[in-house]
């Protein structure tokens, strides 16, 4: 399969059901409504195997594939340019409500941002992996220290704002981490290899 054939075809195929499980962690409850613009949806694709994540940054998505020529698409926020790491990774952790720590690089590019927080923050609403997170790492093992993690903050989604992971409103990381097993593919396509589709489109 060639990485262009993926999702080119993408439309929706009807509203997606969420999983309502998460309705009863009470952080998350008491967050503001998710706009019903961001709501994930099930389309049809072209291309991809059962059970992989494609993150798609010109559409400001992920695609969780479900069966045969459909998945889950969830919007997200992406990696700003030139900290956006394409490829292929593999989910080897799974945590609810992360601690977090940002990277020596994370600390030397921004130290008023982030050198408070060198030894670490604890998990909770205000941390910035949210309620989930995936952790990526190479096909060889070595962490890339690459997330797909949780934000109480919708507007940050469908914008290139973060340091190179994939977010997603907590309601949906929820979602995700629960539908999503350890070993799972996870391919993120490079930037600028479709044409940019702006949120809600399904053109």
């Amino acid at each position: 399969m060639k990485r262009r054939e993926f999702i080119a075809s993408a439309t929706a195929a009807g509203l997606f059901a969420p999983n309502i499980g998460f309705a009863f962690d009470a952080s998350i409850a008491k967050e503001p409504p998710v706009p019903d613009i961001l709501a994930p949806k099930i389309v049809r694709i072209k291309g991809g195997n059962l059970n992989e994540i494609h993150v798609v940054p010109d559409h400001y998505a992920l695609y969780l594939t479900i069966e045969e020529n459909k998945a889950i698409r969830y919007y997200v926020g992406v990696g700003r340019d030139g900290l956006y790491e394409s490829g292929t990774f593999y989910i080897k952790a799974k945590k609810e409500w992360p601690s977090w720590t940002p990277t020596q690089d994370m600390i030397e590019r921004s130290p008023n941002s982030y050198k408070k927080f060198e030894d670490g923050m604890p998990g909770g609403p205000n941390n910035p992996l949210g309620a989930r997170a995936l952790y990526l790492f190479y096909p060889k093992g070595g962490d890339s220290f690459l997330r797909l993690h949780g934000t109480n903050k919708p507007s940050t989604i469908g914008k290139d704002v973060s340091n190179g992971c994939a977010r997603l409103v907590n309601l949906h990381a929820v979602d995700l981490y629960n539908r999503t097993a350890m070993g799972t593919k996870v391919i993120l396509h490079p930037k600028g290899l479709y044409p940019k589709k702006p949120i809600g489109s399904d053109a």
